[in-house]
């Protein structure tokens, strides 16, 4: 078997599959009342913990390729992107669902009616732009929604590779925000965002490094050097009119 059919058909299944790991965790948590008191926001910072990790993971798949020449590193970058959108996504879900939907009260017309789902958006909107810690979150959120639509072969074709690369730099935006959400979520003890910060910031200034180690030296000026007059060829008519006149 070759290195590409073990990433292929051992690496990469085992790797989708522990990446269900923490949602496989939850539901069973769920199942057993393994949680704490207060399960919702047990599943509110579980998943949205998780989605910040796959975005560490994914942050930092192409600084160890490059220090491993493991080349092979980058047919996981997909997926833990993904992952990262898909436990965000559940974060998001939670938070709409337990936080905003259950605060309606009552349904009118309906729990599934147009008009509660016209309500709950004017509810999550209006946390979004009162809740500060909220609203980073939620941009944190929304960048990775263009990042995971255009994550196949088929956009990097359509974008062209030097604009998809631009465009999923917000990956990193992405990774700064949800630090910043979630240290304004504690408030108090900020160990555990200023430990994903570090390596956030870690793995921005490894790319920065590196964006600059690819860029060629500039040419340094030389000094110009002063240009001798040329000397009088002996044959030219003011030299023969000087030795006439001698």
């Amino acid at each position: 078997m070759s290195a590409h059919q073990v990433v292929r058909r051992i690496l990469k299944p085992a790797a989708f599959l522990a990446s269900l790991g923490p949602l496989a965790w939850l539901v069973w948590a769920i199942e057993t009342g393994n949680l704490s008191p207060n399960p919702l926001s047990d599943i509110t910072n579980e998943t949205g913990v998780w989605a910040l990790r796959f975005l560490c993971i994914t942050l930092a798949i192409t600084p160890l390729r490059r220090m491993t020449g493991w080349n092979a590193l980058v047919r996981f970058r997909r997926m833990t992107g993904l992952f990262a959108f898909f436990y965000g996504t559940l974060h998001f879900i939670t938070y709409s669902y337990f936080d905003r939907f259950l605060s309606l009260i009552d349904y009118p017309d309906g729990v599934l009616s147009w008009d509660t789902a016209r309500r709950l958006s004017a509810s999550v909107v209006e946390d979004i732009g009162k809740r500060p810690f909220i609203t980073v979150g939620f941009t944190a959120f929304v960048l990775m929604i263009p990042l995971a639509i255009t994550s196949t072969a088929g956009w990097i074709r359509r974008l062209g590779g030097k604009r998809w690369n631009l465009l999923h730099r917000l990956v990193y935006v992405s990774a700064c925000a949800g630090v910043v959400h979630y240290w304004w979520l504690v408030k108090a003890d900020v160990r555990r965002p200023f430990a994903y910060g570090f390596v956030v910031g870690v793995l921005l200034l490894f790319r920065i490094y590196w964006s600059r180690m690819r860029q060629p030296a500039r040419a340094r000026p030389q000094p110009v050097k002063p240009q001798r007059a040329p000397l009088e060829s002996t044959t030219s008519p003011r030299a023969r009119k000087s030795r006439s006149a001698d």
